[in-house]
């Protein structure tokens, strides 16, 4: 684990495989663990420099105020091109996964030539909030189920690791994998705040977010090889966003992921590496 300074904040960063162009992964709701190790891996494997990294106010980024964010989408996206260009010179691959995909819309729409790829998994094309008529939202019944939850104390590692799990079986996630992960979290969460930064893990941050102006429009100006990933079981953005994506998107691959909902599942890294190493 290492960490960059660039555009005026921290950010953490952990490093897999050889110096070669940088495939640069921007995290989701649960800090740069959100990319699956055996994925890092195997990408990396496959002769890429692969770089996951936390979002402001996850992990060991720079975290000020999670709740009352002073930064927006853009702001966001403007971090991913400087972690990119202080990578390498040449253009990266970049990918992400969830809210993480938001971010990475935005920042391949608005630099383009900082990036000569882009991977999209499990998000959709516009931001958190009132959704387009056109494209299926939360589905309410697992939403009601999740936000009707008892919160755990955020400062106890061991409450933090079973609410994980009781999560993951209402998303369709692996429940067994779910504590260890959560519990890796907790690990590398500041110790100073832990109820609001653990808090912010599963993406508070982004319901206060500023993401205007809207991009889903522009989505056609993209210029480059993209690859849309979805789970066919996700609850919380449903399969019609990812299809929406690639649909918008020139040219775009669609890897709908049968039996997978948020998570990228174990069974599935081969084919999801091997789709973005063929970009």
């Amino acid at each position: 684990m290492t960490t960059y300074e660039t555009n005026g904040v921290r950010l953490g960063v952990e490093h897999f495989g050889d110096p070669a162009a940088p495939l640069l992964l921007c995290a989701g709701g649960t800090t740069m663990l959100s990319w699956p190790d055996e994925l890092c891996t195997a990408l990396a494997r496959g002769g890429r420099h692969v770089v996951r990294y936390d979002l402001r106010d996850s992990g060991t980024s720079t975290t000020i105020d999670p709740q009352n964010p002073a930064y927006t989408l853009r702001d966001l996206a403007a971090d991913a091109v400087g972690l990119a260009r202080a990578l390498d010179d040449r253009p990266a691959h970049l990918a992400g996964i969830g809210v993480g995909g938001l971010v990475a819309q935005v920042a391949a729409l608005d630099h383009p030539d900082a990036f000569s790829a882009l991977t999209l998994v499990g998000t959709r094309p516009v931001a958190p909030g009132p959704v387009d008529a056109d494209l299926p939202d939360h589905d309410k019944a697992t939403m009601a189920r999740l936000f009707s939850r008892r919160k755990p104390d955020w400062s106890d590692r061991s409450a933090v690791a079973e609410y994980a799990a009781g999560t993951a079986d209402i998303l369709g996630d692996d429940p067994a994998a779910a504590p260890s992960l959560a519990a890796r979290v907790w690990d590398r969460t500041p110790g100073a705040q832990p109820a609001v930064h653990m808090a912010n893990q599963l993406g508070m941050t982004f319901s206060r977010l500023d993401c205007r102006p809207r991009w889903r429009e522009r989505l056609a100006d993209l210029a480059l090889p993209a690859l849309v990933v979805h789970g066919r079981r996700d609850p919380f953005f449903p399969v019609g966003n990812g299809e929406a994506l690639a649909r918008e998107i020139p040219g775009a691959r669609l890897l709908v992921l049968e039996d997978a909902s948020r998570a990228i599942p174990d069974a599935a890294t081969a084919e999801v590496a091997a789709a973005m190493l063929s970009l």
